[in-house]
């Protein structure tokens, strides 16, 4: 029996097989209704007043599941829920971010993200029929404290970066970046200690 059949026959809503990290689809009233919701949240965010700090944070904090002290996001965000993003203290988010949120992300505390970061948890079957069928799944992503990802870098589903890590722009993460090393290339692989080296 394939995982696309157990897929099948499971009786929990989309949303407990998401969270869950199992097969699911994404096309269910309740998800939908979810990423409407932070759609609107993204719109307002997006559109703010630069002037505005105060108003800002509080989007902020409507619609991601935490933000920490001293957190700057520069406008525009994109993401699919916004409830499962965790933003550390003194993160600071260059323009253009996307976090696909489909599972959890954690953002450590004094993380630096280059422009145009992509955040992507989602995961779709290598098999075309239950890809064909949109069953898909996701698996979380974790950056550790004083992480600096470069501008236009990748983050794949599943990836967890430890602290002090610096990712090369442009790269494409692919698996674990242990701490204190930098990372670059597609796929990302590691150049040196950061450290000397």
């Amino acid at each position: 029996m394939t995982a696309f059949d157990l897929a099948e026959g499971d009786l929990r809503t989309m949303r407990e097989r998401m969270l869950a990290g199992d097969l699911y689809r994404g096309a269910d009233p309740e998800l939908e209704a979810e990423m409407r919701q932070a759609a609107v949240l993204t719109k307002a965010f997006n559109d703010s007043d630069p002037r505005d700090s105060a108003g800002r944070r509080a989007l902020l904090e409507q619609l991601l599941g935490s933000v920490g002290a001293e957190v700057e996001i520069r406008p525009p965000i994109h993401v699919d829920y916004g409830s499962h993003i965790h933003v550390g203290a003194r993160t600071f988010i260059n323009f253009g971010l996307t976090a696909l949120d489909v599972a959890q992300i954690v953002i450590g505390e004094d993380v630096l993200l280059g422009p145009n970061v992509q955040l992507l948890t989602p995961t779709h079957p290598v098999d075309p029929e239950p890809r064909r069928a949109k069953w898909e799944a996701a698996l979380p992503i974790t950056i550790g404290d004083n992480v600096w990802i470069g501008g236009m870098a990748v983050i794949c589903p599943g990836v967890t970066i430890g602290d002090n890590s610096v990712v090369g722009a442009g790269a494409v993460v692919t698996r674990d970046v242990p701490a204190d090393v930098v990372v670059a290339g597609n796929p990302a692989r590691v150049l040196r200690p950061v450290h000397g080296g």
